[in-house]
């Protein structure tokens, strides 16, 4: 291999792994779904299907990577020596791809969201911070092309950089302070009075808000919260040295998931409780809970700008892996062509994100199947694509690769766990991933 990227501390590999998993799902769609379905009762389902579906599933991705050491595309042929089971590579190529298209929008948001704030650190206004219209900020359709364009540009930089002088670097410096930031907004979350409902409310088990669908999202969370099914983690462990052990890195970014999406919700509902709201989807959690949280601290709007600049780091940290997949599989492992490659690339990414970011302004008129063009390219991604690229590799490990080959790169198996992690890939996970698949479409 000529030129091929290399992690080159097993840290920067799991940090840039765990930031590709946490990303924006963690930290909002997990909070609400805790909370409209079932609390407690939804955290211990998440948890127990993140260990026995997510989990395994991760670590299938790894050992796929390690093995084949190469990109994505061509992965599949290498191991199995069939080489239309590529096929599942270039499916994974073209969920990231369309997932950085819309992916980009919620950047954009926070990258305006950022410089609207930042307006006032300069000019010292005092205007609250829930003056900030977020609607009208996404009705603005020149506005909103122009932060996703900036957000797309901003990835793009990073993956030019390689992956140890770009990604790995990024990650190391971007997800430790993301930590942090999220424990200050815990603590001062919980201070406020009437906090303690909202704990309760996200914490304690409501076995009457627990239904099918319930059931099904917690599945589905460990199932996506992970970026499982895109490839993209089988390309960061593509880069990963025969030192690196694939068991302890999974077990390492499952952990970092879990505690960051128990945390954000730690962080947004005791707010929600205290200040009187609703939970709400999505970018209301972020744009319109959060500064009301801030403006009850001492330089709070100082607070909230920087807390808007790790959750950009968030953001990127997940970005960086889509097109660094897109990247990897276009450069085929000749490094030289990085940074031509990434310019065409996003380029292309910023002209199909246009759509997306006009779904909720001068093109929110069109709704088809699952809604907005925005929502149709999201369940394109999640509903779709995503379940079959995991079907397609578990169906490759379980029956195509030699077991004793698995074996090793599975590495030292003091506790037995080989046997019990090969049987779920081989016969349990396939059957739950086509109920996943099925499901979501009732």
């Amino acid at each position: 291999m000529k030129n091929q990227s290399q992690w080159k501390t097993s840290t920067g590999f799991i940090l840039a792994s765990a930031g590709s998993a946490i990303g924006l799902g963690a930290m909002w769609k997990f909070p609400y779904m805790a909370g409209v379905y079932g609390g407690g009762a939804f955290l211990l389902m998440f948890l127990i299907f993140t260990l026995l579906v997510g989990l395994p599933l991760l670590i299938m991705e790894f050992t796929v990577g390690k093995m084949g050491r190469t990109y994505t595309t061509k992965i599949y042929e290498k191991l199995t020596a069939r080489k239309w089971l590529n096929i599942i590579g270039w499916n994974g190529n073209l969920a990231v791809f369309i997932l950085f298209a819309f992916y980009s929008v919620i950047g954009g948001w926070i990258i305006i969201y950022l410089f609207r704030v930042l307006i006032q650190l300069i000019s010292f206004n005092s205007a609250s911070l829930n003056k900030i219209n977020f609607d009208h900020i996404i009705a603005n359709p020149w506005l909103t092309i122009l932060g996703q364009g900036v957000f797309i540009l901003l990835t793009m930089i990073i993956v030019m950089l390689g992956v140890e002088q770009g990604l790995e670097k990024a990650s190391k410096f971007m997800m430790p302070l993301l930590f942090i930031c999220l424990i200050v907004i815990v603590i001062k979350s919980l201070s406020l009075h009437g906090a303690m409902s909202g704990v309760r409310y996200i914490l304690q088990p409501r076995l009457e808000d627990i239904s099918i669908k319930g059931i099904l999202f917690a599945l589905g969370q460990s199932f996506f919260t992970l970026s499982l099914g895109t490839t993209g983690m089988i390309t960061y462990a593509s880069y990963a040295s025969k030192e690196m052990t694939i068991k302890t890195s999974a077990i390492s970014i499952v952990i970092m998931n879990i505690f960051v999406s128990v945390l954000a919700g730690l962080a947004i509902f005791p707010a929600i409780s205290a200040f009187g709201y609703k939970p709400t989807e999505g970018p209301g959690l972020l744009f319109k809970v959060l500064p009301s949280v801030f403006e009850q601290m001492s330089f709070g709007t100082f607070i909230y700008f920087i807390f808007l600049i790790l959750f950009l780091f968030a953001a990127l940290t997940s970005s960086i892996s889509l097109l660094e997949l897109n990247v990897s599989n276009f450069t085929k492992n000749d490094n030289t062509k990085r940074k031509k490659v990434a310019i065409v690339a996003s380029i292309l990414v910023f002209l199909l994100s246009i759509p997306a970011t006009l779904s909720f302004s001068s093109l929110s008129f069109i709704h088809f199947g699952a809604g907005t063009i925005f929502d149709n390219m999201d369940f394109l991604v999640s509903n779709i694509l995503m379940p079959l690229g995991a079907l397609g590799t578990t169906l490759v490990v379980g029956y195509l690769l030699k077991v004793d080959v698995l074996k090793q790169f599975f590495g030292n198996d003091r506790f037995k766990f080989f046997l019990p992690w090969y049987l779920l890939i081989k016969f349990v996970l396939p059957i739950i991933i086509i109920i996943i698949f099925i499901a979501q479409f009732f």
